[in-house]
């Protein structure tokens, strides 16, 4: 709360004269991240064919992690329980299942077009959200040097993992 507050340059007790309590900041906070990453979201699958479903699940997954890359934040809010309890906060619920929910049907597009290797479509979207949080967190978390990967090589690392993830679950 003292970091916000120092970074918007107002007293520590100023967020509390429009939020309730630590929560209610902290589920603010995270709806305006959600809001932000939904959007970079329908930018990147705006770009991308509607009739190609992996080609939407890269630019998806390629989508997040540059998110998450440029707004560690951010991420750090809306991905981990840390700050406030997400399942109180019906509208990043919903989004959230909004989200999963479009990964669901990206997957089961290309399941429809025989596309995939793999009739299990639950493993395959579990397997690609590991992929894509696990990524992010090795960035946010300081782990890229310690494996060879220089600073201005990660967004390059990022798109060859997403395609090699896509190759691991696309019919050759």
């Amino acid at each position: 709360m003292r970091e916000a507050a120092r970074r918007a340059a107002v007293s520590p007790g100023a967020p509390f004269r429009h939020f309730p309590n630590r929560d209610a900041l902290m589920a603010a906070a995270a709806g305006e991240a959600q809001r932000r990453f939904r959007a970079e979201i329908e930018v990147a699958l705006g770009q991308a064919p509607a009739t190609d479903p992996l080609g939407r699940f890269r630019a998806f997954g390629l989508a997040y992690l540059r998110w998450a890359m440029r707004n560690p934040a951010h991420f750090e809010i809306i991905s981990t329980g840390r700050y406030f309890a997400h399942e109180r906060s019906t509208e990043l619920t919903q989004d959230n299942a909004e989200l999963i929910a479009l990964t669901e049907q990206m997957l089961a597009d290309a399941a429809r077009q025989g596309l995939l290797r793999s009739s299990d479509l639950k493993r395959i979207q579990i397997a690609g959200r590991a992929l894509v949080y696990g990524f992010a967190r090795m960035n946010l978390d300081g782990h890229f040097p310690r494996w060879g990967v220089e600073a201005g090589e990660i967004d390059r690392m990022a798109e060859r993992v997403i395609d090699l993830f896509i190759a691991g679950i696309a019919k050759p």
